[in-house]
């Protein structure tokens, strides 16, 4: 789901007019900011549409990656459970466990009762889920490369030193909270 919601920005002249009537408006600031959302919308539609050809939401891929062990792409050898999935994602506990419901449901994923406490559940990535994932990589990481292929290296560089320096200042303005946002199960 689109974050803007805006298929055209305003232009700059209409920025500076609504500067006019609020002082507070930045126009230079407004249309940067306006530009990284919509650059971000874009990019988010150009990956969803990779997971979707897979009959997969973001949200169920991000769990998928969480159980994924990056240093030699199989399942992690140590189970989470769904609280620690969810402080990993930055989602809530019941959107969680929406989240690993489906994939439980479609045998992605299986919960285990704790071996050291049977009151907690621990999640696993199955062997069919591990497949799938394996299956929608090399799809995502050619539209990656294909978002970025526009930019030199080193203006890749200048870009995520810029979105860093925005990033700290959003957390400065107003700090994460432990759940920051909800992603829809699908």
């Amino acid at each position: 789901m689109p974050l803007l919601l805006l298929k055209n920005l305003p232009r700059y002249d209409c920025l500076l007019e609504a500067a006019r009537e609020f002082p507070d408006l930045d126009p230079s600031a407004c249309d940067a900011y306006l530009h990284l959302l919509r650059t971000g919308d874009e990019a988010f539609r150009v990956i969803g549409s990779n997971l979707a050809s897979h009959g997969m939401s973001s949200g169920r891929f991000m769990v998928l990656m969480l159980l994924l062990d990056k240093k030699n792409w199989r399942p992690l050898t140590t189970m989470p459970t769904p609280a620690e999935l969810a402080e990993k994602a930055g989602v809530t506990r019941a959107t969680m466990t929406g989240l690993i419901d489906t994939l439980e449901r479609d045998g992605l994923v299986k919960r285990e009762p704790d071996p050291e406490d049977r009151r907690r559940m621990l999640v696993q990535l199955t062997a069919p889920g591990h497949s799938a994932l394996m299956g929608i990589l090399p799809g995502h990481f050619q539209r990656m490369t294909g978002l970025m292929r526009t930019l030199s290296e080193a203006e890749r560089k200048a870009l995520v030193r810029l979105l860093d320096k925005v990033a700290e200042q959003a957390a400065r303005i107003a700090p994460p909270s432990r759940t920051v946002g909800t992603i829809q199960p699908v």
